[in-house]
């Protein structure tokens, strides 16, 4: 099993990345934060996470092990394969993540494209104790006014991945969605 690959990133696409290990080139397929966070050229360490099945070996890659963990957990969820992990992880930070899963808040989870009700409720139900186990929240408090935060900024037009970077400079205390918004605007504009 591959835990882990440091190497020097030879080429980037919007859903994988090539890293060159002493001359062998790996691709590992990654969540779009990891992909914005990385430069062609430079050495990276990857945390990665190697799924096998009958007919491809195939690497997933992330630059934090809070990422890694959390998409090994998602994965261990009955209908949940790398790729819908992956899906499931573009949509906001780790953080966000565990918050509304340690919150049960379903009405977040089906947001994401591809889990219905059902998904959401099992992923609930199978990981909320696994993330409260790890001293995370569930207060639920952040996430909710996050998401209300990227849909209205999608609407205005912006990427997902330009939102996600965006927010991650927001000041904290703000927490009314409304002004989160003005902050973001404002940091979007100026680019």
């Amino acid at each position: 099993m591959i835990k882990q690959l440091t190497g020097t990133i030879a080429y980037i696409s919007d859903k994988y990345t090539i890293i060159d290990v002493h001359g062998v080139g790996y691709q590992v397929f990654c969540p779009a934060e990891t992909i914005t966070g990385l430069t062609e050229g430079a050495t990276y360490r990857l945390w990665t996470y190697m799924a096998v099945r009958e007919d491809a070996l195939e690497l997933f890659g992330f630059l934090e092990s809070d990422t890694l963990r959390m998409f090994e957990l998602l994965i261990t969820i009955s209908g949940i394969g790398p790729r819908g992990a992956l899906a499931i992880l573009n949509v906001g930070s780790v953080d966000m993540l565990e918050s509304a899963i340690a919150s049960g808040d379903t009405a977040f989870l089906t947001k994401i494209s591809g889990i219905g009700r059902k998904t959401a409720e099992k992923i609930v139900l199978e990981l909320r104790d696994k993330i409260t186990a790890l001293g995370r929240s569930t207060d639920g408090v952040g996430h909710a006014g996050e998401l209300d935060t990227m849909e209205a900024l999608k609407a205005l037009g912006y990427t997902a991945q330009e939102i996600r970077d965006t927010l991650k400079d927001i000041d904290p205390s703000i927490t009314d969605t409304s002004d989160k918004i003005r902050e973001a605007l404002k940091r979007l504009g100026g680019k």
